[in-house]
C-alpha cells in the first residue's frame, strides 16, 4: 500500500465515545475508517469492507479483543492489526504479537500514535539506529513477571505465590499496587 493511497481502518473499542473520536481523527488524517463496538460487529464488517489496518481494544467489555486477531487476519493477510489497551502489561504485549498483532499501545493515546502505529510497517526504515530504549526499574520488571505468572495459572494467587516463593499475603499486597513506570 502506498502511503498516499487511501486506506481503511477498523476501530473497535466498547467505549463509544472513544471509538468514535479515534475514528474522526484518523478520517482527518486520511484514513477511511469503520467502527465496531464489540465482536460480532467487528467480524460483520471485516467481512463486508476491504480493510487495510484495524485498531483492536484489549477488553471489549466482557469479550476478549485478542480473539479477533486470527479471524481478521483471516480476511486480509496483509491487514495491519494495532492492539490497544488500557491494562497494559507485557505478557498480554507477548500474547498479542503472537497471534499476528504488529503493534501494541496502551491507552490513554493520541489519534497521531495510532495513525504512526498503522503506518509503521510501511515506512522505509533509515539507516540512523533507533535509539535504545530506556531500561524498566526493578519494581517495574517485579511487577511485570508477577503478572505473567499470575496469567500462567489464570489469575490463581495461591498457585502465583507458590510459584515465586512468596507469602500469599506479600503477594496480595503486591498486587493491590498501582504499576510503576519506567
Amino acid at each position: 500500500m502506498r502511503a498516499d493511497a487511501v486506506r481503511s481502518v477498523l476501530v473497535v473499542d466498547d467505549d463509544r465515545r472513544f471509538a468514535e473520536t479515534l475514528a474522526r481523527a484518523l478520517g482527518r488524517r486520511g484514513w477511511t475508517a469503520y467502527v465496531a463496538h464489540d465482536v460480532a460487529a467487528a467480524l460483520a464488517a471485516a467481512d463486508k469492507e476491504s480493510l487495510d489496518a484495524a485498531v483492536v481494544d484489549l477488553r471489549l467489555g466482557e469479550e476478549d479483543g485478542l480473539g479477533l486477531i486470527a479471524p481478521l487476519l483471516a480476511t486480509g493477510p496483509k491487514m495491519r492489526i494495532l492492539v490497544l489497551t488500557g491494562y497494559a502489561s507485557i505478557a498480554t504485549a507477548v500474547k498479542a504479537i503472537k497471534l499476528g498483532a504488529d503493534d501494541y499501545l496502551a491507552k490513554p493515546v493520541t489519534a497521531s500514535a495510532v495513525a504512526d502505529a498503522l503506518l509503521r510497517g510501511e515506512k522505509p526504515t533509515s539507516a540512523a539506529p533507533a535509539p535504545a530504549p530506556e531500561p524498566m526499574s526493578p519494581r517495574r520488571l517485579e511487577w511485570e513477571h508477577i503478572h505473567r505468572v499470575l496469567a500462567e495459572h489464570a489469575g490463581n494467587i495461591s498457585a502465583t505465590a507458590r510459584t515465586l516463593k512468596m507469602h500469599r499475603r506479600t503477594l496480595q499486597r503486591k498486587l493491590g499496587k498501582k504499576p510503576l513506570l519506567g
